[in-house]
């Protein structure tokens, strides 16, 4: 069986800690208590190959943005959250990516773009289009979830190991690059 290795990244507030404890155990967290960061393992079958998910749930806070380097040198494929009610959110995500690519040392990385609080339409910020165009500008998926109402919850972990399968991440090794 596969294992492979996720890190949910984004704001603070945005779902990360809803999403991933939706997908893992099916029950919604109402209350938002800040994360450090939390583990989780998860079989599931994508495209009929048996599959573990160790899913790494990030903080948010800036306070704990250091940790972040040690994440994403570990990760393999990256769920990248921000809340569809604010447009702050949207724009934080911009760095993260950045931060990915810096630490990796790659530009095609395993990922997908997550709007999530879809069930909060009357609060809504970022328009749809914005996360679909900055999703096909980075080159990856894009889902509108929801965590409390299960909207593509399951997809996002689905479609995120369908990422690391077509373009497992390889990491640099030595001093050179043959192009």
């Amino acid at each position: 069986m596969k294992e492979y290795k996720v890190v949910v990244l984004g704001s603070g507030g945005v779902g990360k800690s809803a999403l991933t404890v939706k997908f893992v155990s099916g029950t919604f967290m109402e209350k938002y208590d800040p994360t450090i960061e939390d583990f989780y393992r998860k079989e599931i079958e994508v495209d009929s190959a048996p599959s573990v998910l160790e899913i790494l749930d990030t903080a948010g806070t800036e306070q704990f943005a250091s940790m972040r380097d040690l994440y994403i040198k570990n990760g393999q494929g990256f769920v990248i959250v921000y809340s569809i009610t604010s447009l702050q959110t949207f724009q934080d995500i911009k760095t993260m990516r950045e931060q990915i690519i810096r630490v990796k040392g790659i530009e095609k990385i395993p990922m997908i773009l997550v709007g999530n609080k879809a069930d909060l339409e009357q609060q809504r910020e970022v328009p749809s289009n914005e996360g679909a165009g900055l999703a096909q500008f980075w080159g990856c998926p894009f889902l509108e979830t929801s965590a409390k109402s299960t909207q593509n919850v399951n997809e996002v972990f689905i479609e995120i190991v369908r990422e690391m399968n077509t373009s497992p991440l390889k990491e640099k090794g030595g001093c050179c690059q043959i192009l």
